[in-house]
């Protein structure tokens, strides 16, 4: 399960994304409000996304936050990673976070950790290769397939 704080990122992202174009820089207020995520909350997910290369910040009134790179070059396992979510749903198995099982005897023989090797690869697979911008198109083929325009 996705923590709470990549999931925010990911939504701040996906809003900032959509403004990309344009160069507008998005008040954390604005993003917050959009987005439903908590000020305070959020304000410490976007300087870590900041202090990670992700987005930037201006300060003024004209000021607020913008991607860093284009939609397309934002990867989901990244925003994963940037904000400390591990993508393996063990810890004997993940590539940043391994951490070995205190139950386990073998690991090298162990049957679960087998299978979760599996979904972790092909999570990372999927989740390398999606990007912001992917998102977005998902979101739109939705909303018309739900007829929500």
């Amino acid at each position: 399960m996705l923590p709470k704080k990549t999931k925010y990122a990911i939504k701040a992202l996906i809003l900032l994304a959509r403004e990309y174009k344009e160069q507008r820089p998005l008040k954390i207020s604005k993003i917050a409000e959009a987005e439903r995520i908590p000020r305070k909350f959020l304000e410490a997910i976007m300087v870590q996304l900041r202090n990670e290369g992700i987005v930037e910040s201006k300060m003024g009134p004209t000021g607020g936050y913008t991607l860093l790179k284009h939609p397309e070059e934002v990867m989901l396992s990244t925003i994963i990673r940037s904000t400390g979510g591990p993508i393996a749903l063990l810890p004997c198995v993940s590539l940043n976070f391994y951490e070995r099982c205190d139950e386990c005897v073998h690991e090298e023989t162990c049957g679960l950790r087998d299978v979760v090797l599996e979904v972790r690869e092909a999570s990372i697979k999927i989740l390398s290769k999606t990007s912001l911008a992917d998102i977005i198109k998902r979101e739109n083929k939705l909303i018309k397939k739900h007829n929500l325009q």
